[in-house]
């Protein structure tokens, strides 16, 4: 069955790409990083790349951004504890997340630009890596690369799996197309129980799915990300140790404004509320910076330091240092959940101890935001005010802001372990360890 469907979708991609140029263009020429590696899209590699990326004992990994980059790396490490042999080929399709899987290069992992699906290019790359297993992280199935590396041997597996109310739909009204792409993957790792039956519903065979957790909640694996002490730099810009501080984690256009104003007016009873904005794309510093300084307050750059004058707002123009700014946070607003973009990560905030508050387009964690309302650790707001009157209810309370981490603490505790189960049904279903642990983790 896939076959058809393959050629089909062979001859429909290039028109697609077609159709799609002219956005990508003005993108490229809006943030300018796209221009960097930009053959490695079409499988084009320098030669020191060529002669790091091929060779025996590879796993190519696929993650599309900083999110599933973040959880990459936590996988990979995992793998590599398990099995030092083993070397990695860490593919992105954002030049952020290209930036983070950087930062980790190493004699065993090369970062690289995730090739074009367009056949002759997935087939180029795919020959070239030869990859013994090859690793897809969340949600991105691409059909010409799973199955070129499938027909070289290769076992392919969709790693902490993760299926929005959006794809699902999606996938369901194409069912015809999308059952066949999902069960050539050898295996499919969910994050919830509940996921098995929707998984099931788009036509993947119950043998190939497995429940392990989310790697992305999951906090008893060692983290890539050093965690920084960033309140030695608040106090260089004068906020007091007491003052209380909004953060607004990974927001996209207009949240700023909205958190601006909230921070106007909630000062007018609390004049020592500080903010700090971290924005999803760090090439927006410009235009968030100046839309905050045309409201009439004072913004202090992360990449400009300026202790001169007391800021009141603080805009971390930098990538990868979020989760470490939800420590110096008293309240977390989830970015990318007021603008219908699907919401980012509420975990990390909880895990730092600091309740969160996000917006109704959370589609992106739903079965995770489900629980934590059901719990009562999270609170949804749905515009400017009802973010205002939440912020001012838990400035006020701090016994409710401890409740509410204790509550999303326990919603968080059936991932723990996740990276563990993960690597332990890899072994199984994808490749054997040089040297495999002999107990399966709990």
């Amino acid at each position: 069955m896939i076959g058809p469907i393959r050629f089909v979708y062979n001859i429909l991609f290039p028109a697609a790409v077609l159709l799609m140029l002219p956005g990508f263009l003005v993108r490229m020429i809006r943030r300018g990083k796209y221009r960097h590696k930009f053959g490695q899209r079409f499988a084009i590699y320098s030669p020191g790349v060529r002669q790091k990326i091929a060779g025996t004992n590879r796993v190519w990994v696929h993650a599309v951004s900083v999110g599933e980059v973040n959880i990459a790396l936590k996988l990979i490490q995992a793998l590599r504890d398990k099995d030092p042999s083993l070397a990695f080929v860490l593919s992105t399709t954002t030049s952020t997340g290209f930036k983070l899987a950087a930062s980790r290069k190493s004699t065993w992992l090369e970062p690289i630009y995730n090739p074009l699906d367009f056949l002759p290019v997935a087939r180029r790359a795919v020959r070239l890596i030869n990859p013994r297993a090859l690793i897809l992280v969340e949600a991105e199935v691409w059909p010409n690369v799973v199955c070129e590396a499938r027909r070289l041997g290769a076992k392919a597996v969709l790693v902490n799996a993760r299926l929005s109310p959006r794809s699902e739909k999606r996938f369901r009204a194409a069912r015809m197309i999308t059952a066949p792409l999902f069960n050539q993957l050898d295996a499919l790792f969910l994050q919830e129980p509940e996921d098995i039956a929707r998984w099931i519903s788009l036509g993947v065979k119950r043998e190939k799915l497995h429940v392990t957790g989310s790697i992305k909640f999951d906090d008893s694996a060692n983290t890539p990300r050093p965690v920084r002490n960033f309140r030695p730099a608040l106090d260089a810009l004068g906020v007091p140790a007491d003052a209380p501080v909004l953060l607004g984690g990974s927001t996209f256009e207009g949240e700023e404004e909205i958190l601006a104003r909230a921070l106007l007016e909630i000062r007018k009873s609390r004049p020592d509320l500080f903010l700090i904005l971290v924005p999803r794309h760090q090439e927006r510093g410009d235009a968030v910076a100046n839309q905050i300084e045309r409201m009439g307050l004072k913004v202090a750059r992360r990449t400009r330091p300026d202790t001169n004058s007391k800021p009141d707002v603080l805009l971390v123009d930098t990538t990868g240092e979020l989760a470490s700014w939800y420590l110096c946070a008293t309240v977390v607003f989830i970015g990318k959940s007021l603008c219908d973009r699907g919401g980012q990560n509420p975990a990390e905030p909880i895990t730092a101890g600091v309740p969160v508050i996000f917006g109704p387009h959370m589609r992106n964690f739903a079965s995770l935001v489900q629980g934590l309302l059901r719990s009562q650790a999270a609170i949804e707001i749905h515009d400017e005010a009802t973010l205002q009157a939440a912020v001012e209810s838990l400035l006020s309370a701090p016994e409710i802001r401890v409740a509410m981490v204790e509550r999303g603490v326990h919603c968080l505790k059936i991932h723990r372990g996740a990276t563990a189960r993960t690597v332990f049904l890899l072994r199984e279903k994808a490749f054997k360890f040089e040297n495999p642990a002999q107990q399966h983790p709990s």
